[in-house]
């Protein structure tokens, strides 16, 4: 017995107990394979996520139609005459040739050429690793080609029945053989991960039917469907049961479709396969990456792009690693290891503004489109420098959004410096936290993420942080949705910025008063950390209530903006100082 078999049967004592009778061909200490068929319906039938409905679909309704149509015509499922053969090539899998495996056969180099020449492009990013595993575990290294039509090799496939990746497992078949699957990581994408939970799969299952036809059969259909029909028509020959109607045509093509699979693509050149452009495998470099890191700073500090590190790490669902304690394996682009190592320690995020575009559609409101992606109308008229709310068909919107960006401080440079004066790549702004006060809090007045303030202030346990510790918060100015500010803190909920585009948060350097200047309590000296506000005047507004809204004097806006009166008009965009 293989160690994949005894494995299989120490993790499947408890799924088992209810098929345990149903085998009583077998040792008495038998247990069945822990696969598609202890798992329940609800679990076979549930939903993708949004994430899985990114993935490429193995094969469309309409193609695999077609190809069952024409897949029956061939008539009766037989095994060949005696003395009829594959060919010369040697085979470690038992391959023949009837006219079920010639019709695939056939089909490879005719209708599904193209897409066979695809598989066979990509196959040799997988098949040197997939082979040294299987010798290891002593299967055939011929069934290399069980991913090619489980999913063309390509580790992203997804099927109708939810399974996914190389091998495209189910998801309870793939958690029973060790692969990771919520809602950050599924492992089933992961080719090597993948192969080796395939390769323990397999194992069982042959352990199981001593026999490679029906254990690839049961590897598409489930074992509990293939032990029935070996049951119900008292064999174990692939092609007898195959004759009767117990297997569906979908499942008895899988045989057939692999060992055409076999033959063609161990020698491809014998059948017009001459001008493929193979892959070649991806080299990488590993690195433990923290957890909850974005894939954006990852890809800064490598000179690379996020899509480049999804191509390499395809188990991860979103663009961050997986939160928690334990620390991610990253795959980053070749020779990139001592570069991102360095240069994930010079990181700093600064959260900014981004755009992304709506096009309107028949029935589109402005209140519907900012209703979709939680902005005010203020803010959407602005950004789109629009006076009225009257939309067109086929009008493009830019939609702001908070993002994050991550630059790289210099040697020597601290976030401080690099932040202490205005115009440059953001603001920093210190805010002092009031009794009561969390970093949710925080986090959802500022509109930034928890983690990027516990990253921003090397804050490891939110529950330390207390009343009158001072928050960095790092702002870029190129934001037209700056958050509310010191107003906000002690105004009343009336009083506050009703549009948070209206004020535009810079953070003075530290001014000191002239001793010898006449002036005394000069409002144009500020103290260290003064932030300077830019308002732009409402419909509505007065020089008295914007004083009051701001917690200064009409006078001290006046001397500020140069007025030489009262006078101020919508639009006019006036300069508040707070210290």
């Amino acid at each position: 017995m293989t160690i994949y078999a005894r494995f299989c049967l120490q993790a499947v004592v408890v799924v088992c107990l209810a098929t345990l009778t149903a085998c009583s061909g077998h040792a008495p200490n038998y247990q069945p394979c822990a696969g598609k068929d202890n798992q329940t319906l609800q679990e076979e039938e549930s939903s993708p996520t949004v994430d899985e409905l990114s993935y490429l679909t193995m094969e469309s309704e309409p193609s695999l139609t077609e190809e069952l149509q024409e897949l029956d015509k061939t008539g009766s499922w037989d095994a060949p005459a005696a003395g009829k053969s594959a060919g010369e090539i040697t085979y470690d899998f038992p391959v023949i040739v009837n006219k079920q495996v010639q019709f695939y056969i056939n089909q490879f180099q005719g209708r599904q050429r193209k897409t066979f020449a695809h598989w066979l492009a990509r196959s040799k990013q997988y098949q040197t690793f997939i082979e040294g595993e299987l010798e290891k575990a002593g299967l055939p290294k011929d069934l290399v080609f069980l991913a090619m039509i489980e999913s063309g090799y390509n580790p992203t496939a997804y099927s109708r029945a939810h399974a996914a990746g190389l091998w495209q497992f189910i998801p309870g078949t793939g958690k029973l053989y060790g692969l990771r699957i919520n809602k950050w990581v599924d492992e089933r994408r992961e080719p090597n991960k993948a192969t080796l939970a395939a390769i323990k799969y397999l194992s069982c299952l042959y352990d199981e039917f001593g026999d490679w036809y029906l254990a690839v059969a049961a590897y598409n259909a489930g074992e509990g469907r293939i032990g029935k029909a070996i049951r119900k028509y008292n064999t174990k020959d692939f092609w007898e049961i195959a004759s009767h109607n117990h297997l569906s045509l979908e499942t008895k093509r899988y045989v057939p479709k692999l060992l055409a699979a076999i033959i063609v693509g161990r020698n491809p050149e014998k059948y017009g396969f001459n001008d493929i452009e193979y892959k070649k495998p991806q080299k990488y470099d590993l690195i433990t990456i923290p957890p909850g890191t974005d894939l954006e700073a990852i890809a800064v500090s490598a000179s690379t792009t996020v899509k480049k590190l999804r191509t390499l790490n395809t188990e991860l669902r979103k663009n961050q690693t997986p939160p928690g304690n334990e620390s991610y394996a990253m795959r980053i682009p070749h020779g990139t290891h001592n570069l991102v190592a360095k240069n994930l320690k010079r990181l700093h995020p600064v959260v900014t503004t981004d755009y992304t575009t709506h096009t309107v559609y028949s029935g589109d409101t402005l209140s519907s489109i900012c209703r979709k992606y939680r902005i005010n109308k203020t803010t959407l008229l602005k950004a789109n420098k629009l006076r009225t709310a009257s939309l067109k068909k086929g009008q493009r919107l830019r939609i702001p959004y908070r993002a994050t960006k991550y630059i790289l401080l210099k040697k020597g440079e601290t976030p401080e410096s690099r932040f202490a004066k205005a115009g440059r790549e953001g603001q920093m702004l210190l805010h002092e936290l009031k009794p009561g006060e969390t970093l949710s809090g925080l986090a959802k007045k500022y509109d930034v993420p928890v983690r990027i303030i516990q990253q921003w202030n090397n804050i490891r346990n939110v529950k330390k942080i207390r009343a009158g510790d001072h928050i960095a918060l790092y702002l870029s100015n190129s934001s037209p949705v700056a958050p509310q500010v010191q107003m906000a803190e002690s105004a009343s909920p009336e009083s506050q910025v009703a549009d948070l585009s209206q004020a535009i948060i810079v953070l003075q350097g530290s001014k000191k008063k002239n001793p010898h200047s006449s002036e005394k309590n000069s409002d144009d000296i500020l103290p260290d950390t003064a932030v300077q506000l830019v308002y732009q005047v409402q419909n509505g507004d007065s020089l008295w209530t914007i004083a009051k809204k701001f917690q200064v004097s009409a006078s001290q806006i006046r001397e500020w903006n140069n007025l030489g009166n009262n006078m101020i008009h919508p639009g006019t965009k006036l300069v508040i100082k707070k210290g």
